[in-house]
């Protein structure tokens, strides 16, 4: 599989803003729009890019605490908040990212270290949105 083009196929299902998108062979992905534009049925698209930002920051950590530090994770979950801007484009202005990492071995100094390479380096979607958004993180170690 080659993983340096990637691609999606996006479909309109109604007569306003919501469509079906998809990738590969995964289930659909409802993204729709607040009303009026829209039906508010689905995912927005600022929405999603906080699942990217959060998924793509989790995993990484979880793969590096796992991997090259050996510590056992149980499991890891995000929640993130989005700002949006008042003036167009509509774009986020800030996004907290809160991690809650269940770990016995897990240290501060670990996350800390792992954030920040992925920060500088390892995360694709950070470093999309580098130097546009406003990104504040914090995380908690729960033993």
């Amino acid at each position: 599989m080659n993983t340096d083009i990637l691609e999606i196929s996006l479909k309109s299902i109604d007569d306003k803003v919501k469509y079906s998108a998809a990738s590969r062979a995964n289930p659909e992905v409802v993204v729709d729009y607040f009303p009026p534009y829209g039906t508010g049925e689905g995912y927005t698209s600022l929405e999603l890019l906080l699942v990217s930002f959060a998924s793509c920051v989790s995993s990484t950590l979880s793969i590096i605490l796992k991997g090259q530090m050996q510590r056992k994770i149980t499991s890891i979950s995000a929640k993130t908040k989005g700002y949006v801007k008042d003036e167009h484009p509509k774009a986020l202005s800030k996004i907290e990212l809160e991690l809650h990492i269940e770990s016995n071995d897990a240290q501060e100094a670990d996350v800390e270290k792992t954030l920040a390479a992925l920060e500088s380096k390892l995360c694709p979607v950070w470093s999309m949105i580098k130097g546009n958004v406003e990104i504040e993180t914090r995380f908690f170690i729960v033993k």
